[in-house]
């Protein structure tokens, strides 16, 4: 008997049996994506007026950032564990901090220290149920036209609620965000199945085929990205500008902008990085990187240190005379 000169080739029905799935993997994907879009064109032909549609969005992203902001506070109160000061332990710190509420028009917060990881002091709440969690370093740290300063800033962020504020915006940001991929959708299916099909015909590895989709899926989500990424860059400048008229107020409410200014500069050299939670609220404008700078919650304690320095000045030269109540003269070392 004469053996056959032909046999079987492994390698090439396995690359067919890819070429196959490959095949199918695009088909599938398709079908998705045009079922997806069939669903977007008819969620869009249903929508109520603009001005309804805009007012149920608005609306929806508000409510679950109110949500989010009392989930957030419940969060820190666990994380941070404040524990309330007596009022006869500390009654002038009580009276002074109650007057400036007052002055604030503003309900007088509770006071209670907590392990904030850093020298520092930190407003929750709002007007009516503020909470001021001290960092027990701070009562070392700090005499006390300097701690007042410092409580005054917190005291400004519960007059304006910032933190709901902020929260809220972020609300809405991610709201947009998700709107925009959802309108994304069936480019982002395809796009993806597309890339998986190509993989699957060049006879890929498995991780080269994931690797390939997951490259795809950025390409495709790129445009959402950019929405959250200019959003950002918006609150975290919303951010910066209220940490600056915290600051502005705070003075206008002790009279003491180099009191303020000290503080600041005896928290930012004895300052370590934040932990836990806090390290997602807090990002300061000192570290390197203009991109850091951009995202950063807080401005550069150098720019508000010379910001209550020039503030000084000018007041000095307005009234003609040195105020000694905020140490005017004192150099300030921020380095």
């Amino acid at each position: 008997m004469r053996r056959s000169s032909t046999s079987f080739d492994p390698g090439a029905g396995l690359r067919l049996l890819m070429a196959v799935v490959g095949v199918v993997v695009l088909v599938l994907y398709a079908a998705a994506a045009f079922v997806v879009y069939r669903g977007l064109l008819y969620l869009w032909a249903r929508r109520p007026d603009p001005v309804t549609t805009v007012a149920v969005v608005l609306g929806l992203a508000l409510a679950f950032g109110y949500a989010s902001y009392r989930g957030g506070l419940v969060s820190l109160r666990r994380e941070l564990e404040p524990t309330e000061i007596p009022r006869p332990r500390a009654p002038e710190l009580y009276d002074r901090v109650g007057a400036m509420a007052e002055e604030m028009g503003i309900a007088p917060p509770t006071l209670a220290v907590g392990q904030l990881g850093t020298p520092n002091a930190l407003a929750l709440g709002g007007p009516r149920d503020g909470l001021l969690v001290i960092d027990p370093s701070l009562f070392r740290l700090l005499d006390g036209p300097q701690l007042e300063t410092i409580l005054a800033h917190e005291l400004a962020h519960l007059e304006n609620r910032d933190g709901l504020v902020k929260t809220l915006g972020s609300s809405v940001v991610r709201t947009v965000t998700g709107l925009v991929t959802l309108a994304l959708l069936p480019v982002i299916i395809l796009t993806v199945g597309v890339a998986r099909a190509v993989a699957y015909l060049r006879g890929d590895s498995p991780r080269e085929i994931t690797e390939a989709a997951t490259a795809a899926h950025a390409y495709a989500t790129a445009g959402a990205v950019v929405v959250l990424f200019v959003f950002t860059l918006a609150l975290r400048a919303y951010s910066r500008r209220r940490e600056l008229a915290a600051d502005d107020r705070a003075v206008e409410v002790t009279g003491r902008p180099m009191a303020l200014a000290s503080a600041l500069a005896r928290i930012d050299r004895a300052a370590r990085p934040p932990s836990g939670l806090l390290s997602d609220l807090v990002i300061h404008g000192d570290e390197e990187g203009t991109l850091t700078r951009l995202l950063a919650t807080h401005p550069k304690m150098e720019e508000r240190i010379e910001r209550l320095v020039g503030r000084q000045e000018r007041e000095a030269t307005v009234s003609g005379e040195a105020r000694a109540r905020g140490g005017q003269g004192v150099r300030i070392d921020v380095k």
